[in-house]
């Protein structure tokens, strides 16, 4: 059994701007109430505004390299480390003075990413997409959500070829597949690039992390993630699937402590959130939510959604304590 490590507990007694200081960062300079920007100190680019962070808030976010999160989203990018283990070298000291490694440890931050980009190279291409497409209204999906996720209808030629194309995105907020979905009977409904390997990534992990928050929402499928987004829950990741592989178990379970499963209310969906449940509960406190039969959350109003997820007495919590 792995150490016990409370997220919650950590980010609440160190801050951002102690660790900042702790790293010797004195060059961000201040651009608003609470708000610094400047030079990225974790890949060093040369971009002079790229690097922004909200000392209230206790987050950050790159906009050159895309890291971004909260205090240990900070520390696992300047260590090149997990989030468990920057949790683990700060959960120990009780006081102000925290006990980093010198700030010339950045550097492993990006080593960290290239290697983690190496599994699918970022796209080297966008796609022009149709985000007022009919298709995406008769899903729900309304014009900010649509614009959030970079979703659209694809008009031109190739693999995406009349189907709304979805970007996929790494763990630094880079494109590095589409899906596309058909918006009519044409098989297969979503159509993968040849070689992608999903259960490498989890759809909106980037976005999510960025929010800083402990808890995450996990569902199954592409309009699941972006309908319970678009209900008020920004910390919503998608499997693109009813498996959890070993590194999107990691991911969570290095970023978040508190996790929520909100699958198909299907027999594929139920024995999903048992099996997940179960892994998952070794490293972070689990909270299954049980939709209805045969209804999945891309079909609930966002009314629906918030009340399911609020409503303790149909959430069943399994704990690793």
């Amino acid at each position: 059994m792995r150490e016990w490590v409370d997220f919650s507990e950590i980010k609440g007694r160190i801050t951002l701007e102690q660790v900042l200081r702790s790293y010797k960062i004195t060059w961000l300079r201040r651009s608003g109430i609470d708000q610094y920007r400047g030079r990225c100190p974790i890949h060093r680019g040369q971009g002079k505004e790229a690097f922004h962070a909200n000392l209230n808030r206790g987050i950050f976010h790159c906009f050159a390299c895309g890291a971004g999160g909260n205090v240990l989203d900070f520390v696992a990018a300047m260590e090149g480390s997990s989030i468990r283990e920057a949790a683990l070298r700060l959960q120990e000291y009780r006081d102000s003075s925290i006990r980093v490694a010198p700030a010339a440890a950045g550097f492993t931050g990006r080593k960290l990413v290239t290697k983690k980009r190496s599994i699918h190279p970022p796209l080297s291409f966008t796609l022009e997409l149709d985000r007022c497409h009919p298709y995406l209204a008769r899903r729900g999906i309304e014009g900010a959500t649509a614009d959030h996720f970079g979703v659209g209808y694809f008009r031109g030629q190739g693999l995406m070829s009349r189907r709304i194309a979805i970007p996929i995105r790494d763990d630094a907020g880079q494109v590095v597949a589409y899906c596309g979905r058909a918006v009519d009977q044409a098989e297969p409904r979503y159509r993968f690039p040849t070689g992608f390997q999903k259960s490498q990534v989890l759809f909106h992990y980037d976005r999510a992390r960025a929010t800083g928050a402990d808890e995450v929402i996990v569902v199954e499928g592409f309009f699941d993630c972006m309908r319970v987004y678009q209900s008020g829950f920004p910390c919503v990741v998608a499997l693109m699937g009813a498996w959890l592989s070993p590194r999107q178990k990691a991911l969570l379970a290095d970023r978040f402590s508190q996790i929520v499963l909100l699958f198909d209310g299907d027999a594929t969906g139920r024995r999903a959130t048992r099996q997940i449940a179960s892994d998952l509960a070794r490293s972070c406190s689990v909270t299954p939510v049980q939709l209805p039969p045969g209804v999945q959350p891309d079909q609930m109003s966002a009314e629906e959604i918030r009340q399911l997820v609020a409503r303790k007495e149909r959430r069943l919590e399994i704990s690793a304590n």
